[in-house]
C-alpha cells in the first residue's frame, strides 16, 4: 500500500464520525424554541387596520419662518441701449490691437460683462463679426 491510499484510507475513516456529530447538533438545534420566519410562521391579516395612539401619529405643524420680501423698486431692471439691426459707431479701445473704427451693425444681444452689455456687431466691409461693449458704442 502506497502512503497516498493510507492517508485517504485514515481520512475516510474520521468522516463519518464528523458528519454524525454535525448531524447531532443540527437535531439539537431543531428541537429549540427559535421558529424558521417566513410567510407559513406569519400572522394572517386581518381586514381591520391596526389603531395607533393618537399621540403617537399626530402631527403638529408648524408655520415656517418668514421670508423678507423683495421689492421690486430695489432692483433696476436696464435693457439694452441698442437694438438688433441698429446702425452704431464702433470706436476701438486704444489698448491692444487696433480694430477698425466705423459703422457696424448690431447682430446680437449678449449678456451684461459686469456694468458694460454686450453686442455682436458686423461691418459691411469684413467677413467676420466682432463682440463690443456699449460704452465702446455711439449711435451712429
Amino acid at each position: 500500500m502506497s502512503k497516498h491510499s493510507a492517508k485517504t484510507a485514515g481520512r475516510s475513516a474520521s468522516r463519518p464520525a464528523k458528519k454524525s456529530a454535525k448531524s447531532a447538533r443540527a437535531t439539537a438545534k431543531k428541537g429549540s424554541a427559535r421558529l424558521p420566519v417566513g410567510k407559513a410562521t406569519r400572522p394572517a391579516r386581518t381586514g381591520t387596520p391596526v389603531v395607533m395612539p393618537a399621540t403617537a401619529t399626530k402631527m403638529i405643524r408648524t408655520p415656517s419662518p418668514p421670508v423678507q420680501p423683495v421689492a421690486m423698486h430695489e432692483m433696476p431692471v436696464r435693457l439694452h441701449k441698442y437694438q438688433v439691426g441698429e446702425t452704431v459707431y464702433y470706436t476701438s479701445p486704444t489698448f491692444g490691437r487696433a480694430a477698425a473704427s466705423g459703422s457696424y451693425i448690431v447682430v446680437k444681444l449678449l449678456p451684461s460683462e459686469g456694468d458694460d452689455y454686450q453686442y455682436r456687431i458686423k461691418s459691411s466691409g469684413e467677413a467676420f463679426e466682432r463682440v463690443a461693449k456699449e460704452s465702446q458704442l455711439d449711435r451712429a
